[in-house]
């Protein structure tokens, strides 16, 4: 990092979604920006613990510290899709949550008095965020704050009190990165300066692991890649499949992922009838994601608003997708827009309407040259935006940013 002193700055990283062993099926992409910040600054990155995982580890290179909240075998609220699928998952979950704070808090007390992190980077806005702001507050820690939004803590967290406590923490931050542009403009609803957002999505290592591949390439593949949860729309995409295989006979449909409607999904695609159609993978590797994108020409993302007001915060999969050279349907929301530009980097549809993104498949199976100009431009358009390289530099430039305020 480029301060001033010359010095590296000591980051304190406050997460809730960390791989918890080698080959986790979680989201990696707070490790992923955690390895590439260590070329700038000195990392320790705080995290739940879980069963099964260490409290105090070597990750990458980074140093690890998981904070306990309750007995182990219980410590389920963090992973498997994020704290707020647990809420929609079972009551219990919400049992857990004074003992999360709880020992967050004390972990992230612990972690100011002991690292004197020059910088504290919050990965999303409730819990860690308000938690970070109540630490410094205990402490006397000047270290500036800056949080990460990703979607679920800024659309999905609904109730004046919840309002009130993100705008209260939105105050605190000397900077807010967001992953889209649709959320920046969500956050200077809460009277934030402009100034102080930074629109910084997470990055793909697109120069090395999702790459193309045309030779591996399956025709009239189609592919889906999330959680079986409300906000991905998986079901309209499977209501879309009969019309799709009336016209095209030989389509075939991969779904990878898991979730709390998995039963909903499979009873739906048996009542269709379309089972032959349909491949369920379930929760894949990251490590392993590559392959799959490269095997599949297209890859539809039907992604919704849910009824709790929650959607997409970004969409890394798309650009996963993108960069293996994979033609990409989405659904025309606003945060989508930054990634998906209809007819140009890939194809939009309205949400929630099967027929018309029924109609979206069969164009691109009908026109196999349309579909391979598609992900031509989609490939170039996120090497140049969205990889680790452009990433990190971005997170540093802000860290230093804010260091030299101090």
């Amino acid at each position: 990092m480029n301060n001033t002193s010359g010095e590296r700055k000591k980051t304190l990283i406050m997460t809730s979604t960390f791989p918890r062993w080698q080959g986790d099926t979680d989201p990696p992409f707070v490790l992923e920006l955690a390895r590439r910040l260590i070329d700038f600054c000195d990392i320790v990155v705080l995290c739940p613990h879980a069963a099964a995982t260490k409290t105090r580890e070597i990750v990458a290179g980074i140093r690890v510290k998981r904070f306990r909240y309750f007995f182990s075998r219980y410590e389920t609220l963090a992973y498997g899709g994020g704290i707020l699928n647990r809420f929609r998952q079972s009551r219990f979950y919400y049992c857990l949550v004074p003992f999360f704070l709880a020992g967050e808090l004390a972990a992230t007390i612990r972690c100011l008095i002991s690292d004197r992190p020059d910088i504290i980077n919050a990965h999303w806005l409730i819990p860690q965020g308000l938690i970070a702001v109540l630490a410094k507050t205990v402490t006397g820690s000047k270290a500036p704050l800056v949080c990460t939004l990703h979607g679920g803590d800024i659309f999905g967290l609904k109730g004046s009190v919840l309002a009130a406590l993100k705008s209260f923490v939105l105050k605190k931050c000397a900077a807010v990165n967001v992953v889209s542009n649709a959320m920046a403009e969500t956050v200077t609803e809460y009277g934030i300066d402009p100034r102080r957002i930074n629109v910084i999505p997470m990055g793909v290592d697109l120069i090395n692991s999702f790459t193309p591949d045309e030779s591996a390439k399956t025709p009239k593949s189609l592919l889906f890649v999330g959680r079986f949860a409300e906000k991905k729309g998986l079901i309209y995409l499977i209501d879309a499949l009969p019309a799709v295989l009336d016209k095209h006979p030989d389509a075939r449909l991969t779904i990878v992922g898991h979730g709390p409607l998995e039963g909903a999904v499979k009873n739906r695609i048996a009542a269709l009838g379309i089972q032959h159609a349909v491949t369920i993978a379930g929760a894949v590797e990251n490590t392993k994601l590559p392959k799959i994108y490269q095997s599949c020409k297209i890859v539809v993302f039907p992604s919704i608003v849910d009824d709790s007001g929650d959607t997409e915060g970004f969409g890394l999969v798309m650009v996963e997708a993108m960069g293996c050279g994979c033609a990409v349907i989405a659904s025309d929301l606003p945060v989508i827009h930054d990634t998906v530009i209809d007819g140009q980097t890939g194809l939009l549809t309205p949400q929630k309407n099967s027929p018309m993104l029924a109609e979206k498949i069969i164009c691109l199976l009908d026109h196999p040259e349309q579909c391979q100009k598609l992900a031509l431009q989609a490939r170039h358009y996120v090497l140049e935006r969205y990889d680790w390289i452009t990433t990190s530099k971005k997170y540093a430039a802000v860290f230093n940013t804010v260091s030299q305020k101090l």
